[in-house]
Protein backbone atom coordinates (compact mmCIF):
# COMPACT_ATOMS: atom_id res chain seq x y z
CA UNK A 1 0.00 0.00 0.00
CA UNK A 2 1.21 3.42 -0.96
CA UNK A 3 2.18 6.05 1.35
CA UNK A 4 -0.11 9.16 1.72
CA UNK A 5 3.31 11.07 0.35
CA UNK A 6 3.42 8.99 -2.75
CA UNK A 7 0.24 9.10 -3.15
CA UNK A 8 -0.17 12.71 -3.59
CA UNK A 9 2.96 12.58 -5.83
CA UNK A 10 1.37 9.84 -8.22
CA UNK A 11 -2.35 12.27 -8.55
CA UNK A 12 -0.07 15.41 -9.21
CA UNK A 13 1.40 13.63 -12.33
CA UNK A 14 -1.97 11.87 -12.91
CA UNK A 15 -3.23 15.56 -12.90
CA UNK A 16 -0.86 17.44 -14.98
CA UNK A 17 -1.67 14.49 -17.87
CA UNK A 18 -5.46 14.64 -17.28
CA UNK A 19 -5.44 18.62 -17.69
CA UNK A 20 -3.38 18.34 -20.87
CA UNK A 21 -6.02 15.82 -22.35
CA UNK A 22 -8.75 18.57 -21.77
CA UNK A 23 -6.01 21.42 -23.29
CA UNK A 24 -4.76 22.99 -20.08
CA UNK A 25 -1.30 23.24 -19.64
CA UNK A 26 0.48 22.37 -15.59
CA UNK A 27 4.02 22.73 -15.45
CA UNK A 28 4.44 23.09 -11.79
CA UNK A 29 5.22 26.58 -12.21
CA UNK A 30 2.79 28.92 -10.10
CA UNK A 31 1.68 30.87 -13.12
CA UNK A 32 -0.11 27.67 -14.26
CA UNK A 33 -2.35 27.40 -11.22
CA UNK A 34 -4.22 30.02 -13.31
CA UNK A 35 -4.98 26.52 -15.11
CA UNK A 36 -6.78 24.86 -12.35
CA UNK A 37 -9.29 28.18 -11.61
CA UNK A 38 -9.41 28.04 -15.74
CA UNK A 39 -10.51 24.23 -15.23
CA UNK A 40 -12.67 25.14 -12.49
CA UNK A 41 -14.64 28.25 -14.75
CA UNK A 42 -15.03 25.85 -17.54
CA UNK A 43 -16.42 22.57 -15.89
CA UNK A 44 -18.77 24.31 -13.23
CA UNK A 45 -21.29 26.99 -14.01
CA UNK A 46 -23.82 28.43 -11.08
CA UNK A 47 -21.47 26.61 -8.29
CA UNK A 48 -22.41 22.99 -9.80
CA UNK A 49 -20.63 20.66 -11.92
CA UNK A 50 -22.01 20.82 -15.43
CA UNK A 51 -23.38 18.66 -16.70
CA UNK A 52 -21.07 16.18 -18.85
CA UNK A 53 -18.03 18.37 -17.46
CA UNK A 54 -15.16 16.49 -15.66
CA UNK A 55 -16.75 17.33 -12.00
CA UNK A 56 -20.06 16.08 -12.99
CA UNK A 57 -21.35 13.07 -10.94
CA UNK A 58 -20.39 11.56 -7.66
CA UNK A 59 -16.82 10.25 -8.82
CA UNK A 60 -15.59 14.29 -8.60
CA UNK A 61 -13.38 13.11 -5.14
CA UNK A 62 -10.19 11.72 -6.38
CA UNK A 63 -9.95 14.77 -9.31
CA UNK A 64 -10.31 17.49 -6.49
CA UNK A 65 -7.33 15.18 -4.32
CA UNK A 66 -5.70 15.06 -7.80
CA UNK A 67 -5.57 19.05 -8.05
CA UNK A 68 -4.47 19.73 -4.01
CA UNK A 69 -1.94 17.84 -4.44
CA UNK A 70 -0.56 19.41 -7.95
CA UNK A 71 -1.09 22.39 -5.99
CA UNK A 72 0.93 21.40 -3.43
CA UNK A 73 3.62 19.62 -5.29
CA UNK A 74 3.74 23.16 -7.10
CA UNK A 75 4.58 25.23 -4.03
CA UNK A 76 7.36 22.62 -2.91
CA UNK A 77 8.41 22.88 -6.19
CA UNK A 78 9.25 26.61 -6.10
CA UNK A 79 9.36 26.98 -2.42
CA UNK A 80 12.73 25.51 -1.35
CA UNK A 81 12.19 24.27 1.98
CA UNK A 82 8.18 23.75 1.48
CA UNK A 83 7.10 20.46 2.63
CA UNK A 84 4.22 18.24 3.20
CA UNK A 85 3.13 16.91 6.90
CA UNK A 86 1.17 13.57 6.73
CA UNK A 87 -0.40 11.33 9.43
CA UNK A 88 -0.98 8.17 8.05
CA UNK A 89 -2.95 7.52 11.16
CA UNK A 90 -5.45 10.15 10.72
CA UNK A 91 -8.68 8.81 9.11
CA UNK A 92 -9.13 11.98 7.03
CA UNK A 93 -5.36 12.32 6.20
CA UNK A 94 -6.27 12.93 2.61
CA UNK A 95 -8.36 16.04 3.08
CA UNK A 96 -6.44 17.10 6.55
CA UNK A 97 -2.66 17.08 4.96
CA UNK A 98 -1.11 20.62 5.24
CA UNK A 99 1.98 22.21 3.80
CA UNK A 100 4.48 23.00 6.34
CA UNK A 101 6.15 26.55 4.56
CA UNK A 102 9.74 27.89 5.17
CA UNK A 103 8.66 30.85 7.26
CA UNK A 104 6.50 28.01 9.70
CA UNK A 105 3.27 28.81 8.07
CA UNK A 106 1.00 26.32 7.12
CA UNK A 107 -1.65 25.92 4.47
CA UNK A 108 -4.18 23.20 3.38
CA UNK A 109 -3.79 23.31 -0.02
CA UNK A 110 -6.73 20.33 -0.55
CA UNK A 111 -8.86 21.81 1.56
CA UNK A 112 -8.68 25.02 -0.23
CA UNK A 113 -9.06 23.10 -3.53
CA UNK A 114 -12.48 21.59 -1.84
CA UNK A 115 -13.71 25.30 -0.90
CA UNK A 116 -13.11 26.00 -4.33
CA UNK A 117 -15.78 23.36 -5.24
CA UNK A 118 -18.06 24.41 -3.07
CA UNK A 119 -17.39 28.07 -3.28
CA UNK A 120 -16.87 29.09 -6.75
CA UNK A 121 -14.45 32.12 -7.93
CA UNK A 122 -14.29 33.34 -4.59
CA UNK A 123 -12.13 31.04 -3.36
CA UNK A 124 -10.07 31.13 -6.38
CA UNK A 125 -6.55 28.96 -6.22
CA UNK A 126 -4.06 31.24 -7.98
CA UNK A 127 -4.57 34.60 -5.77
CA UNK A 128 -4.16 32.50 -2.19
CA UNK A 129 -1.00 30.15 -4.16
CA UNK A 130 0.70 33.82 -5.17
CA UNK A 131 -0.22 35.52 -2.01
CA UNK A 132 1.14 32.31 -0.07
CA UNK A 133 4.28 32.19 -2.01
CA UNK A 134 5.24 35.76 -3.23
CA UNK A 135 7.67 36.34 -0.72
CA UNK A 136 9.86 33.41 -1.29
CA UNK A 137 9.38 33.37 -5.19
CA UNK A 138 9.14 36.94 -6.01
CA UNK A 139 6.96 36.72 -8.78
CA UNK A 140 4.79 39.40 -9.97
CA UNK A 141 1.04 38.65 -10.02
CA UNK A 142 -0.30 37.51 -13.57
CA UNK A 143 -2.88 39.77 -14.47
CA UNK A 144 -4.49 37.56 -16.67
CA UNK A 145 -5.51 35.67 -14.08
CA UNK A 146 -8.59 37.92 -14.48
CA UNK A 147 -9.40 37.16 -18.01
CA UNK A 148 -9.77 33.63 -16.29
CA UNK A 149 -12.80 34.78 -13.64
CA UNK A 150 -14.06 37.48 -16.10
CA UNK A 151 -16.59 35.01 -17.73
CA UNK A 152 -17.88 33.39 -14.30
CA UNK A 153 -21.17 34.18 -14.10
CA UNK A 154 -21.93 36.13 -10.82
CA UNK A 155 -24.19 33.59 -9.43
CA UNK A 156 -21.93 31.11 -9.15
CA UNK A 157 -21.01 32.27 -5.68
CA UNK A 158 -22.69 30.47 -3.43
CA UNK A 159 -22.92 32.93 -0.27
CA UNK A 160 -25.62 35.59 -0.53
CA UNK A 161 -24.03 39.08 -0.45
CA UNK A 162 -25.33 39.98 2.56
CA UNK A 163 -23.43 37.08 4.81
CA UNK A 164 -19.94 37.95 3.39
CA UNK A 165 -19.42 40.04 6.72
Amino acid sequence: MATLREDIKSQSDWIVKAFAADGFKLDYSIDSIIEVDRFFAVNMKNGVPKKGGRLYGKGFGPILFSIGSYVGETIIKNVKGADWVTDESDPNAEINVLLKLPNDGQIWPIQKVIKRFKNGSEDAIYPYVHLVTKEFTNLPFKEEFWAVTAGTDKSEQTKPWWKIW
